[in-house]
């Protein structure tokens, strides 16, 4: 019994010479007898380890999950490019299509099809009802690439062709049962009286479009002249895209080809977009908002981490007879750790399984569920990069939160067999290399969140608050027991509460870290949506107009005016020019070449509206620089938004190049000026001298803001007037945009709900596995009180006073700590203002009150029902 553990299992037959052994060999074997140990140990099943199995899966099936639909959304993009696109390149360009040459060089590359799009009013002639509508006029050609299907089948162009002298049109079926529109019932755009001939099942290409206010609307391009709706200055985008050769080209030839027309075209105007590019805007959202569920995915598996530490130290506990015996057997503290450690590897890859099985099931079933609403398909499939990515983050979280505990194994005495529950776990603190060791993981764990991140310093932010939130939440714990301790009052069964929360291995520290942390995450999350929902539908129709006018004929401006001011006494019109524009270069530095912050991507990544204006802007104050003469002449001077060229490095002096109207200009700075835009009026990033666009063509954009902010019936009556007077002007009644806004906020704001509440259940599953491994001491505690004289009704005060206060204090915590979270984000980074909702703050603290007494006293009254007799009998 003298030999160490490690050789007792490899003794040699009886007058042998033991055979000399390397290091790594004696290593090997200590390692294979250590997994033979644990194996025996797990034949008893997984005891114990439910609650660390269920958090470790719910994280890793989050993670796994949201990057399974990430990557099976991003892959589909990719495979079906050419079709989202509408062929191999696109050219687009506001107000002016190909001309002769440049619709030339096209075609020497391939098929071509052109469409136009444009945003126009729909209305019914029978009910006088009229839509915002998304039109797309097309070419016989279209699509070059997929499939446009209409429901119940039939050829499109047949649908869309002219019949009896009245051309067809094909709806979106939400255009149709907003209008109360029939198959055969007519339809008006602009001056062009149509038929509406079939519904929209698929349209290809729909996501190329970008961002769109209204259901779509298509039409035959030979149908555009009779809208009335297209002319100089007209807000219209003409794209025309090519197929380069079948089967599709390699990317390089794509972009060899989308190269050589910018040097040959350099000065057109137009934007260039490969197959690549096909939907880029919604391939970073989906990055984005895949990062941000990955985050709350984490903070789950975070949670869940408390129940791990919880479910080892029980463990450890449980095997204190067994480890000491092993140690009397001569075993090293090193290899009972091994043991161990393998122990819970082994249940931790059972949670990270059952993880990644459901995160797999993830893509399949959201592709089945939101099939009509998702722009690709093809979800199914697995992937093994975002399985195996989970897997690491469930391994990492389980080593994080078992190492402390499992290293006090180490110094376990054997005579925790003689002295039952003294020394127990081997002290407080491990030795330093297994606290060394737990670090280490940890930063591990903190390195992969941020270094795999797309927005490093979100992730920065992330794994910096939730260290935090850790380090308050045990002070919040410390303090809480200290001041228990501390205070003595009269009543017994406050008293004795207080003594529970106070006391050495009390609930405390789990139920305020465990529940702490998921509440907190649910409040910051909840009062972010909150002040978002309030600023869309409180404070911005307040001040902003009630409808925006686009393509005001400026022929037709004073009888416009003149018809607003008639039809809506008291409120306030105006107007200014629109044209669009594309940046070409900056300070002489091409765009393709300018390094910018994602924040002003936008600024040069498509058109923009500009306006020319003699006058300085109301609303506007100038940081820098002054505004030109009301007769100005010379150079094109230019005034630029200060708050968007401080993130474009541009100052007063500096240039831009711009195209309007396939017309090339250089414009000097002239100044600097602050823009509001969150009042949703009429703002411009760039304001030209009016000297710059004398003679060009242009139409007018005009506001109406009705002093009480509008009213629905009134507003309604104002479009259906509008629509029989000026047919080809088109109204966007600003508070259907922000519904529509609103119904995407709703959407993004139920799955981060939805998210937020997995990282709760992570909270409730620690909590009710704290509750039930205490059940052992509240028998005991509950028999001891029974035997000195306490009823029934008075242990279940005492014990829902405790939880009472651990709720309270827990819930106070969570509500102001998610508050200040969801300040930090709604006045620092969106810079809205943020209101504390006190229903809100007092739902929460209710909920943990409910949950913690809930599962407590559950717990609780099972614990009274044992009778002192037969326990004590064990004492």
């Amino acid at each position: 019994m003298n030999r160490s553990f490690e050789t007792f299992a490899d003794l040699p037959e009886a007058g042998s010479e033991p055979p000399p052994r390397s290091a790594l060999s004696q290593r090997l074997g200590r390692l294979r007898l250590a997994v033979l140990f644990a194996r025996r140990e797990l034949r008893t099943g997984t005891r114990g380890f439910r609650v660390f199995i269920a958090c470790i899966a719910l994280g890793v099936a989050t993670i796994a999950g949201v990057g399974s639909l990430a990557r099976g959304l991003t892959d589909s993009l990719d495979l079906q490019s050419r079709a989202l696109l509408g062929g191999d390149l696109e050219t687009s360009r506001v107000h002016r299509p190909l001309q002769p040459d440049e619709q030339a060089a096209m075609d020497k590359l391939g098929p071509t099809s052109s469409v136009a799009t444009f945003r126009a009013m729909a209305r019914s002639p029978a009910s006088g009802d009229q839509t915002l509508a998304e039109v797309k006029a097309v070419d016989g050609a279209y699509p070059l690439v997929g499939t446009l299907d209409v429901a119940g089948g039939g050829d499109p162009h047949a649908l869309l062709a002219e019949h009896d002298g009245r051309w067809g049109v094909l709806a979106d079926p939400a255009l149709a049962a907003r209008l109360g529109l029939k198959l055969g019932d007519p339809i008006t755009v602009g001056t062009l009286e149509a038929r509406l001939t079939g519904l929209i099942a698929r349209e290809p290409d729909r996501l190329a479009s970008g961002f769109e206010l209204g259901p779509r609307l298509m039409l035959d391009a030979r149908a555009l002249p009779a809208t009335s709706l297209v002319g100089p200055g007209s807000l219209v985008t003409w794209r025309t895209r090519i197929i380069l050769g079948e089967p599709a080209p390699p990317d390089a030839v794509v972009t060899a080809r989308k190269t050589a027309l910018d040097a040959a075209f350099p000065d057109a105007g137009w934007r260039l977009r490969g197959r690549s590019e096909a939907a880029t805007g919604f391939a970073d959202s989906v990055r984005r908002f895949a990062q941000y569920l990955t985050v709350v995915g984490l903070s789950a598996l975070a949670v869940g981490g408390v129940g791990v530490a919880n479910a080892v130290a029980a463990f450890v506990a449980r095997k204190r007879a067994t480890i000491g015996m092993l140690r009397s057997l001569g075993a090293s503290g090193l290899f009972v750790f091994a043991v161990a450690l393998i122990q819970v590897i082994a249940i931790a890859a059972v949670g990270i399984v059952i993880g990644l099985v459901i995160g797999a099931l993830v893509p399949p079933i959201a592709g089945a569920l939101l099939a009509a609403k998702l722009p690709v398909g093809g979800l199914g499939g697995v992937f093994p990069g975002a399985l195996a990515l989970a897997a690491l983050y469930g391994l990492l979280t389980a080593l994080v939160f078992s190492l402390w505990p499992l290293g006090r194994v180490h110094d376990v005495s054997p005579s925790v067999l003689v002295r039952d529950r003294i020394g127990a776990d081997g002290g407080g603190r491990p030795r330093r290399g297994y606290a060394i060791a737990t670090g280490l993981a940890a930063l591990a764990l903190a390195g992969l969140a941020i270094g795999l991140a797309e927005d490093r310093r979100l992730a920065a932010v992330f794994v910096v608050g939730l260290a935090g939130s850790f380090l308050l939440l045990r002070l919040v714990a410390w303090a809480l027991g200290s001041m228990a301790r501390s205070v003595r009052p009269r009543r017994a069964e406050i008293r004795l509460a207080l003594a529970e929360i106070g006391r050495p291995g009390a609930l405390t520290g789990t139920v305020v870290l465990s529940l702490g942390l998921g509440l907190t995450l649910l409040v910051a999350l909840a009062g972010i949506d909150r002040n978002l929902r309030d600023e869309l539908a409180g404070r911005l129709p307040a001040t902003a107009p009630s409808f925006f006018f686009l393509d005001v004929p400026r022929a037709d401006l004073d009888g416009f005016k003149t018809f607003l001011t008639t039809e809506a006494p008291g409120a306030t019109v105006t107007s200014v020019p629109m044209l669009r524009g594309r940046l070409l270069a900056l300070k002489g530095i091409p765009v393709a070449d300018y390094k910018v912050p994602k924040t002003v991507e936008w600024v040069l990544s498509s058109d923009r509206g500009i306006t020319f204006a003699a006058k300085q802007p109301d609303h506007s104050t100038l940081t820098a620089g002054t505004w030109w003469p009301a007769d100005v002449s010379g150079p094109p001077q230019v005034s630029f938004a200060a708050d968007i060229a401080r993130d474009l490095d541009l100052e007063v002096g500096d240039t831009v190049k711009v195209n309007v109207l396939g017309r090339t200009l250089e414009a000097r700075i002239a100044n600097l000026r602050t823009v509001d835009w969150d009042t949703l009026g009429i703002n411009f990033v760039m304001v030209f001298s009016p000297n710059t666009f004398a003679g060009a063509p242009y139409s007018e954009l005009a506001t109406l803001s009705f002093p009480d902010g509008g009213r629905e019936a009134e507003e309604v009556r104002l479009m259906r007037d509008l629509g029989r007077t000026f047919p080809t002007v088109t109204a966007v009644r600003v508070k259907e945009t922000l519904e529509t806004i609103d119904g995407l906020v709703d959407q993004l704001a139920l799955a981060i709900r939805a998210t937020a509440g997995i990282a709760l259940t992570a909270s409730i599953l620690v909590l009710a596995g704290a509750l039930a491994a205490s059940h052992e001491s509240r028998i005991y505690d509950a028999v001891i009180l029974k035997t000195l004289g306490a009823t029934r009704w008075r242990l279940i005060a005492i014990y829902g006073l405790e939880y009472l206060i651990l709720a309270l204090a827990t819930g106070l915590f969570a509500v102001a700590a998610g508050s200040a979270a969801a300040y930090a984000v709604v006045a620092g980074i969106m810079k809205i203002p943020f209101h504390l909702s006190l229903a809100s703050a007092a739902g929460f603290t209710l909920f943990a009150v409910a949950v913690t007494v809930g599962f407590g006293l559950v717990g609780t009254w099972r614990a009274l029902g044992h009778r002192p007799a037969a326990v004590l009998r064990e004492l």
